[in-house]
């Protein structure tokens, strides 16, 4: 596998892209869409290979979770695509425009990136996400999976190029490095004759890895840590319903509690109210010392020391402390990799701004799940990743955030009588 040819053709096709109209893209989506209905026999044999695969190699549960692909989980991918081709087509958009003192109409106008290289790990519907935004984008891309999803994704891509020659675009707009050796995703993150951004979404190691090695400018995302403070004065019937739907609605999804914080005068009211329903769901919990004795009735407790407070356990594990205040609270919160999806819940609106301004984190919720951050439901489509740096971009990444922008500056060069 070449990947000086895969970054040419790229290159090529991203040319193709700039140009190409917001019809012709729309169409090669519409048809992606139907190709994965009729391919779904196809696209869940190759998944059930995988996941087979996968149990075998003792893959745990929460990487099975995201491995799996249904039916339903298809349908909602080929919803997804319907969404991106309901959005606007940022390409050619102006942010602003004005008219110099000489006369000449200055503007800056969105653009494609170009080419984008991607690197994910167990979540096959990625392939679909990554491919349609960045095609809607203009932006051609080489996608790298990991091994475990290796069936799931070849099918997928098959689908995809398919589509593209269908509508006439190039099948280079998306490929896939299909061998798994890590010498070639090292050579991919210096491929900077052709790879405009590289976009690694996995845990700590792989972005760590990407950010270390890259010569090609990286969006780091997809880890942190999510916490949610629970303030003093906090309704508490109201806060039950919030605090498991972000653990346990999805607890494989980066956006997924992790740590729970509780105000040391509602402790004991709230826990009591939460040990059944942490027995209900089988939750194993990590609760520091002191907070030991108010969750004695839970079925699997363990003590945790300061370590398990930066595990992000994408599995029915959650960790909880007391704390004295929000500030406490958001004093963990810096100690512990906040910069994902954190909230508090509370009924006081000095301490939600004290909240809202302390937090790093690249998306805030007050009295709301964490469960909330994702492209879709913030109306954006689907979404390439969860960018958890400041630059240039933060929190789910849509079409807008996969273009740049150019200046345009026009002149009147027509005489005036």
């Amino acid at each position: 596998m070449n990947l000086q040819s895969i970054g040419c053709a790229a290159q090529n096709a991203a040319y193709v892209l700039a140009v190409a109209s917001t019809e012709q893209k729309d169409k090669a989506l519409s048809v992606i869409a139907d190709e994965l209905e009729v391919n779904t026999l196809p696209i869940l044999r190759a998944n059930a290979k995988d996941i087979d695969a996968g149990k075998i190699a003792g893959l745990p549960d929460a990487m099975l979770d995201r491995l799996l692909l249904d039916k339903s989980r298809l349908e909602d991918i080929s919803a997804d695509i319907s969404n991106v081709i309901s959005l606007s087509d940022p390409v050619g958009s102006e942010i602003d425009c004005r008219v110099l003192r000489n006369g000449m109409t200055l503007s800056r106008r969105r653009e494609p990136i170009g080419v984008i290289g991607v690197i994910y790990e167990a979540r096959p519907n990625v392939t679909i996400d990554i491919a349609s935004l960045c095609l809607k984008a203009g932006n051609a891309s080489i996608l790298r999976g990991g091994r475990e999803t290796f069936h799931s994704n070849m099918e997928l891509i098959k689908v995809i190029q398919t589509s593209l020659e269908k509508v006439g675009l190039p099948t280079s707009t998306v490929q896939y490095i299909a061998k798994p050796d890590r010498e070639l995703v090292s050579e991919l993150l210096r491929l900077d004759n052709y790879v405009d951004m590289i976009i690694p979404r996995g845990g700590i190691t792989l972005c760590k890895m990407c950010k270390e090695n890259s010569t090609i400018p990286v969006i780091i995302g997809g880890f942190g840590i999510s916490h949610m403070y629970i303030d003093k004065s906090a309704n508490l019937d109201r806060a039950l319903a919030v605090i498991i739907n972000a653990k346990v609605q999805r607890p494989s999804a980066c956006n997924a509690l992790d740590t729970l914080l509780v105000h040391n005068d509602i402790a004991e009211t709230l826990l009591q109210k939460l040990t059944p329903m942490f027995n209900k769901h089988r939750l194993k919990i990590f609760a520091k010392k002191s907070a030991l004795p108010l969750l004695n009735c839970v079925d699997d407790l363990h003590e945790a020391s300061d370590c398990d407070f930066d595990i992000e356990w994408l599995s029915y594990t959650l960790g909880i402390s007391l704390v004295a205040d929000v500030n406490s609270a958001l004093r963990h919160m810096r100690d512990h990799n906040a910069n994902h999806s954190d909230a508090i819940l509370t009924n006081d609106l000095s301490v939600a701004e004290v909240f809202i301004k302390g937090a790093g984190s690249a998306v805030v919720y007050v009295n709301a799940s964490t469960r909330f951050t994702d492209g879709a439901q913030f109306g954006l489509g689907s979404e390439v990743a969860v960018s958890t740096q400041k630059l240039h971009v933060r929190g789910p990444m849509g079409l807008e955030d996969l273009t740049t922008y150019k200046w345009v500056g026009k002149a009147d060069y027509l005489s005036r009588p």
